[in-house]
């Protein structure tokens, strides 16, 4: 019959085993949370693009507008 220490330190080598398989393992990206990050960027570029022509846009109005008074 084994102690009981022995036990515990068999099941421990097991577990520090398995710790090293799963850090050997070959570590993956997931794709779509990368398409994700690129859709938000485009979405984010777009808006600073339309902020900027909407109030280039209105600066012109402005103009226009004072100009002809």
């Amino acid at each position: 019959m084994k102690k009981s220490s022995e036990v515990e330190n068999l099941l421990n080598k097991d577990l520090s085993e398995t710790n090293n398989l799963k850090n050997d393992e070959i570590k993956t990206t997931n794709v779509n949370i990368l398409l994700n990050r690129v859709r938000l960027d485009k979405k984010k570029i777009f808006r600073k693009k339309l902020l900027i022509f909407s109030l280039i846009v209105l600066l012109l109005s402005f103009i226009v507008v004072f100009s002809l008074i």
